[in-house]
């Protein structure tokens, strides 16, 4: 830790992951930007020793786990979670996912055949330098409704490989009912991966009562909208985003949206300033209000950028606080 910089211990905040054995703190570090670009989902140039240094920042502060993905990169965000982690003192638990594929033109594809899942995880357990993965996670369910059944030949390969001690608990990311049921008929789905924050709240409706009711674990990513609630995004910002930054096509950082958010980010700040919190801190407290939520991925760029999101671990919305922010939220 640079010097006069005190860590906030997030340690404390530890909470189950589902039915798990996992005690996992209440943010975990997300690794999506940290791929760099050349790739169709990547965030513009990034700085690989800057990111390395963002992971042991996290890890200073207490954070048990990271949450990374094949396809992050087409492997390289992988790769640098390995780097970070050579002489951790503590090993966090690691996370990934499989299911996406990247050409040699960086553009990502769904794969979901079992030859396929089996090879990527033997891809990312070699990237990541570990024998077993914590928790392995179908990254997106079939392109198609028609090709639901897709799941059973991914969610058996992943059966097989727990049983062979290659990863401890199975995840599924932004599936719905319907395909976490599929997954379940297969192998105990330990946790889902959905999208959720003040501009993404479609899970509330069927999603998070399916699994709460099912002891599944929910790691909701994206809790600052990729940026837009992190009360650091302006127009100019915006404006100059590197033209190989994924959200320069993302509708959400276009007008009429872009302003409406940046209005929504104002009561926010006025929130965080009561409690002297950021509003990207408020904006991930908030998902975390939820009974639902087991976790949030909060990603970072920089050292820095850690130490001004670490303290949402801890805090906590009031009611009132949630139903002053939602009246201010569009729908």
């Amino acid at each position: 830790m640079p010097q006069g910089l005190i860590a906030q211990d997030v340690s404390a905040t530890k909470r189950p992951l589902g039915r798990t054995d996992l005690e996992i703190t209440a943010i975990g570090f997300g690794a999506w930007a940290i791929g760099g670009s050349g790739w169709e989902f990547g965030w513009g140039p990034q700085d690989d020793a800057a990111s390395i240094a963002s992971i042991q920042r996290a890890l200073d502060h207490g954070i048990n786990w990271i949450d990374t993905a094949a396809a992050y990169g087409l492997g390289h965000s992988e790769e640098i979670v390995a780097r970070a982690l050579v002489g951790a003192r503590a090993r966090p638990y690691v996370f990934t996912k499989c299911g996406l594929i990247g050409d040699a033109a960086g553009r990502i594809r769904k794969d979901l055949t079992p030859a396929s899942i089996a090879r990527e995880l033997e891809g990312s357990l070699r990237r990541l330098r570990v024998d077993v993965i914590d928790l392995y996670q179908i990254h997106w369910p079939p392109p198609n409704a028609s090709d639901i059944g897709l799941i059973d030949g991914a969610m058996e390969v992943l059966a097989g490989a727990q049983r062979a001690g290659k990863i401890r608990h199975i995840g599924v990311s932004n599936f719905d009912v319907a395909q976490i049921a599929r997954a379940q008929a297969i192998a105990p789905v330990a946790s889902l991966q959905p999208p959720y924050s003040l501009l993404s709240r479609g899970i509330e409706a069927e999603i998070l009562p399916y699994v709460e009711a099912h002891g599944i674990g929910v790691l909701v990513y994206s809790p600052m909208a990729s940026g837009l609630l992190s009360g650091a995004m302006t127009r100019e910002r915006v404006a100059t985003l590197p033209a190989d930054d994924w959200r320069r096509r993302d509708p959400e950082f276009a007008e009429p949206r872009l302003s409406r958010t940046l209005a929504l980010v104002e009561v926010l700040r006025a929130i965080g300033a009561r409690h002297g919190r950021s509003p990207g801190e408020v904006a991930i407290a908030w998902t975390l209000h939820h009974r639902a939520v087991s976790a949030a991925i909060v990603g970072a760029r920089s050292a820095g950028q850690v130490d001004g999101i670490v303290g949402a671990a801890a805090f906590r919305l009031t009611d009132a606080e949630v139903g002053e922010i939602e009246a201010a939220s569009p729908r």
